[in-house]
């Protein structure tokens, strides 16, 4: 029988088509996605010894006299630093110059890795250039929002097949996420607590969504997911701004990240994805009634018309199922994972 199920964050609903339920090996490529399976590509923008062929660095770690992680500008950014960031009426309307900051993390010198099969060490790497990152662009005046997403794939929109991610600052927040901002004010405000707390909370006690749970992380498939195999991966102490993560968050986060998207890898041949970093905005950096948290969705389904007219996602697949498929994926003993040597 299908079922509306309602976001208890922002409150929209989706559809749990169970008629049309398909079982979780169906979401599985019918036919294999090409990889370039070399190390160096001499072609790859991002592979070492092209360095000359992007914008000079914005950040570096470094490890042995090489590096193991790149910053850049994003060489086709959609929005540029030079810019001015004040509104402007055209008659009726209003439009402003496209000021913001857009950088592209360069995540490994190895052509072949990815997050989900690179070395654990590594990914923390990774992490720790986020959050450095995160920090500093806070700190720019101009800058409102910081939002660091990865595209891994064709469908999740990328279009250079070397393990990069990207990080985009701009001076302002779009109502969407304004709106998901006053939705949890007003249920901290009537509940007297944070309704992600709230969410970890129940989720933990039914149990029947999570897919992992570590010291400082929970990772599930979310009761109202939007499609197949979606996961959040939510800090358990409260904390609303991502640039606030302790040291030891990062390492924990660096592992159930990298689980997660093992889980996937290897569950599901490798899909297509994108996650996110969703944080408070850097002018509200501590407050009680937001909780920062990355969200993680395969690229398994197309939108149709109905969820453009509506906005009402459905979904074939239920998230316990999903969950308990995902959860029975063997990522202790790494099949993966490859010796590191740049």
């Amino acid at each position: 029988m299908p079922e509306f199920r309602q976001n208890m964050i922002t409150k929209d609903w989706v559809i749990i088509a169970t008629e049309r339920a398909r079982r979780p090996e169906d979401f599985k490529p019918k036919e294999e996605r090409t990889i370039t399976a070399v190390q160096h590509l001499a072609s790859c923008p991002f592979c070492p010894g092209n360095e000359d062929r992007t914008p000079p660095e914005s950040y570096v770690l470094e490890r042995d006299g090489r590096w193991r992680v790149r910053v850049v500008p994003n060489k086709f950014a959609p929005l540029q630093d030079s810019l001015y960031s004040e509104r402007q009426q055209v008659g009726r309307f209003l439009k402003v110059e496209g000021y913001g900051i857009a950088e592209v993390v360069i995540e490994t010198p190895r052509h072949d890795l990815s997050l989900a099969t690179m070395p654990q060490d590594h990914v923390h790497d990774v992490i720790n250039t986020y959050v450095a990152r995160y920090r500093q662009l806070s700190q720019n005046e101009r800058i409102i929002l910081v939002t660091v997403f990865c595209n891994h794939g064709p469908r999740a929109g990328t279009s250079l097949e070397h393990p990069h991610s990207q990080i985009i600052a701009t001076p302002i927040v779009p109502p969407e996420f304004r709106d998901q901002l006053f939705k949890s004010q007003v249920s901290t405000d009537t509940y007297g607590s944070c309704v992600y707390c709230q969410v970890v909370t129940e989720e933990i006690t039914h149990r029947v969504r999570v897919v992992e749970q570590s010291e400082h992380f929970l990772v599930v498939c979310p009761f109202a997911s939007s499609v197949p195999f979606e996961m959040r991966l939510y800090p358990k102490r409260h904390c609303s701004s991502f640039g606030a993560i302790t040291d030891d968050e990062a390492a924990d986060l660096a592992r159930v990240l990298k689980r997660s998207l093992l889980r996937l890898y290897i569950g599901l041949d490798n899909p297509d994805y994108n996650f996110v970093i969703r944080s408070a905005p850097t002018d509200q950096p501590e407050v009680k009634f937001y909780h920062w948290y990355i969200i993680l969705r395969p690229r398994l389904t197309t939108p149709a018309g109905f969820e453009m007219g509506t906005g009402i996602y459905i979904n074939t697949t239920p998230p316990e199922r999903c969950a308990d498929f995902l959860q029975a994926v063997n990522v202790d003993e790494d099949q993966t994972s490859m010796e590191f040597s740049p």
